[in-house]
């Protein structure tokens, strides 16, 4: 992955995201917080796991040193941050997510060719900072899968989020 790819990829992932938020925006509060199973239980919590992860990897890649005591400060901070019950609404999470969002887009603004390159320490291994950003976005990705299948239990039609209809849409990516 090079600085274009990555570029690309996370605006891609921004689009998919806010399709995700947009047609959650149309469900009533009782639709947006069911349990429906399934390992974030509803729309709301599976949102909010999504935004929490972009959040917690942005933390962890400005992390000079990622060790014992910064990962327990980032649990911590998570978990007092991203509590879905915080978030009652898709507006307040979509206000988290362009918070994130800016972040994000100014981390990947700084990226370059060589950072991308840097080896991050990773469980019991180093992996470089493009690949976990290659992960990132596919953690999201697999998360809006989730989603759509949820809005459909929900009798909610999702918006297509496919790669495809994103180059489609955004012509001068091609």
């Amino acid at each position: 992955m090079n600085k274009d790819d990555i570029q690309l990829l996370f605006e891609y992932d921004r689009w998919a995201n806010n399709r995700v938020l947009q047609a959650a925006s149309t469900l009533t509060a009782e639709q947006f917080t069911r349990d429906l199973g399934g390992g974030f239980h509803s729309l709301r919590d599976t949102l909010v796991h999504i935004v929490a992860g972009e959040w917690a990897w942005l933390e962890y890649w400005n992390e000079p040193v990622p060790d014992d005591a910064f990962h327990a400060d980032l649990d911590a901070r998570l978990a007092a941050m991203f509590n879905p019950n915080a978030f009652p609404g898709v507006s307040e999470v979509q206000l988290k997510w362009a918070q994130v969002a800016k972040e994000q887009i100014e981390f990947v603004n700084r990226t370059t060719n060589d950072s991308l390159e840097r080896m991050i320490p990773f469980r019991t291994t180093q992996v470089r900072l493009g690949q976990l950003m290659q992960h990132l976005a596919n953690h999201s990705t697999y998360h809006r899968g989730q989603l759509a299948l949820m809005m459909r239990q929900l009798n909610a039609e999702p918006l297509p989020t496919n790669f495809h209809e994103f180059l489609m849409e955004e012509p001068k990516k091609v």
